[in-house]
Parts: C-alpha cells; structure tokens; sequence
C-alpha cells in the first residue's frame, strides 16, 4: 500500500490517474508506445506482458492463494506474449498484465474490457492474487494484476504490449441511486426520447427499425480466420459477419451460442463530469448477456465533444433458451458514476476514441462496408 494525493469522492479522471502513477500505485514494466493513448478520460489501458498461461479452466482464488498458485494447481502450459501467439476460441488463458498495483487504502478499482475487445466476443476479466470476484480491485490492493482471456467467436492473434482492458480508479463511493440519475437526466439529458424508465440505471432499448443500408445488426459467422487484435480497418467484415436485414415484424430471433451486435434506439449522452457503465447481465429484462465492454467515458455522446447521436453498441449473447427481441424493448441499463473531478479531455477523435458519434458499428478491426 502506498500514499498518494488525497481525491474528492469519484472516478478519478485522468490527470488524477497520471498523479496516483506518479506517486507509484500503479507501475508498468514497459514504458508506452508513442502512438498509445493509454490513461483515458477517467480510465487506464492495461497491456498485456510477456507471460502467459493456457490453463484448463477459469478459477478464482479466493483470500487464501495467488493467481499463480491456482495456475499451478491445474494442467497448463505457458506460452511466452513477447512474439505474437493466436488464442483460439473456446481456450482459456491468463495473461500477466504489464501494470502491477500498489493502491492505497482510499482506492479501489474495477475492470472491463475495451469497447474493440468485447465487439469482436472476446471475454476478458481481470483477477487479482486473494480475489474474491472478478473484475474488482479491494482498496489499498498490493499486487500483480492478470486477465483472463476467452475467445468466443473468433481466434485472435495477441502479444505483450495488446490492450484488452481497462481500470478505473474510485474514491470512496460514486454510483448514483435512482433519484440522482433522474436528477441528471433533467439536467443533461442522459438518453434522447421520452422520460426513461430508471430502476437500477437508466434504461436503453434495442433498435431493430433499421440503420444504414436498411440492417438492424450483425451475426457473427462461424469457422473464419484470426483478427489481430492490434490492427485498425484491416478486415472484409463480410468474411466474419452476417448482416442482418430489417424485417416487417421488426424482430429478432437470438439463438442460444450465437454472438450479435446491435444498438440502442437512444441517443446516450455522459456529461463530462460523470462516467457510466452498462450492466452486462439483467435477469428483469431476458435470459442474454447484452454487454461485454461496459464503461462509457466523460463526453461520450457530447456536442461538445462531436458526439451528437451516438448510440450505445449493444454485444448480445443469448443464454439457454432461443429469445425474441422485438423493436423498442428494453434490453439493457446504465449505471452512472460521479467523477472525482473533471477530466482535461472528453471521449473523442482528439483522445484517440474510435466510436463517437457511432450508430450502429463494428469494431475498429473491420473496414466500413
């Protein structure tokens, strides 16, 4: 545990990130690239180190063992990220982030995929050694970090240095209960429409009436190559996906084992002074995991930003049983998070973002249609 500059209660923002690495709780083995963009408007990018583990199972330690202990406990083999290897899908891996933790007590922290991770169904979530769940940090956490990587629908091609992650930094509490987000919404309209159900975060529905070229989403396809998970508009999204016409019934069958990529029929805007996060799995709304990569930034959706319009990308997974989801349902909520200051810069072009202003958009991967 260290100490560092005391923080207002919040997500801390990125001049606060770059002050708690200054003070030494977070450290990284390998100074970043000149093109990498890795401490984010209230977020950090985690790369992955050269070690990993291909084990049999996923785990969780538990307060009694480290991450490297319970790798040892199981059949594995370890693979060395300083050259490129492909994970295939359905294999589980761990991987040895570069960043370790020295938080102090005052901090936690919390985990996710990035947005490009989870578009392309790769499911990732960190774990500490002594973990109790995943994807959390405890305050004043001293340790190495390690993140489990699945691939689901296709096989991706990985190295030391790969960004899969990210953590966010809190101070005390910061999620806003139900009359805060109402409070919020009147304030800076947190999603476009009429006055939206909040219970638990503020509700979005699926839009199955059509975006561009009349599609309402996409299917991932099955036996295709690997995707580097480090390249930009490198890929035929034809050769992994199924586009998905608009129909008259406006509907959607999910298939249990099938990956979608949909989008909101809000509008979603996160006011610069805040953060959101989207619950990945509400048992209130349907039987499917709606999404991977959960954090919205500072900005996202903002005019100020260029981001009037955006729509939240939904990653969809169906559980156990087939699902209809018909247009305008609800099928998913936003969490909202007060920062602990404002952050220098807001999610955009100018942070290096990918997705403002999106509609209805594939990872960065894919090269537009």
């Amino acid at each position: 545990m260290t100490t560092s500059p005391l923080f207002p209660p919040g997500l801390l923002a990125e001049h606060q990130i770059e002050a708690l690495a200054a003070a030494g709780a977070v450290v990284s083995t390998t100074p970043a690239a000149p093109d990498q963009h890795l401490v984010q408007p209230a977020s950090l990018d985690l790369r992955l180190g050269t070690r990993a583990w291909r084990v049999r199972a996923s785990f969780l330690p538990g307060p009694n063992r480290t991450v490297e202990a319970c790798i040892a406990s199981q059949p594995s083999h370890e693979m060395d990220l300083s050259s490129p290897v492909v994970l295939e899908t359905g294999t589980v891996t761990i991987v040895e982030l570069d960043e370790t933790l020295n938080l102090p007590a005052s901090i936690s922290a919390a985990t996710n995929p990035k947005s490009s991770t989870g578009r392309i169904d790769v499911f990732t979530r960190v774990i500490t050694d002594q973990a109790r769940e995943f994807d959390f940090v405890e305050a004043g956490y001293a340790g190495p970090l390690y993140l489990e990587v699945s691939p689901r629908s296709f096989p991706v091609r990985v190295k030391a240095g790969s960004r899969l992650s990210q953590i966010r930094f809190r101070a005390g509490q910061s999620r806003l209960d139900d009359a805060a987000h109402l409070a919020l919404h009147r304030r800076d309209t947190l999603v476009s429409g009429s006055t939206p159900s909040i219970a638990g975060g503020v509700a979005l529905s699926v839009d199955l009436g059509g975006f561009d070229r009349g599609l309402i989403g996409y299917r991932a396809k099955r036996h295709t190559g690997l995707i580097d998970v480090d390249t930009v508009g490198l890929y035929d999204l034809h050769d992994f996906w199924e586009p998905l016409p608009l129909r008259s019934r406006k509907e959607l069958v999910l298939d249990p084992g099938e990956f979608y990529i949909l989008a909101s029929k809000e509008a979603v805007h996160v006011p610069a002074d805040h953060a959101a996060e989207m619950v990945p799995f509400d048992p209130l709304v349907g039987e499917f995991r709606v999404h991977y990569a959960g954090f919205f930034d500072p900005g996202f959706g903002a005019s100020e930003a260029g981001g009037t319009g955006a729509r939240a990308v939904l990653e969809v997974r169906s559980r156990d049983v087939p699902f209809i989801l018909e247009d305008g349902q609800i099928i998913g909520r936003l969490l909202y998070e007060r920062l602990s200051e404002r952050p220098k810069s807001l999610y955009g072009a100018a942070s290096g973002s990918n997705y403002q202003a999106q509609g209805l958009k594939l990872s960065k991967h894919f090269r537009p249609d």
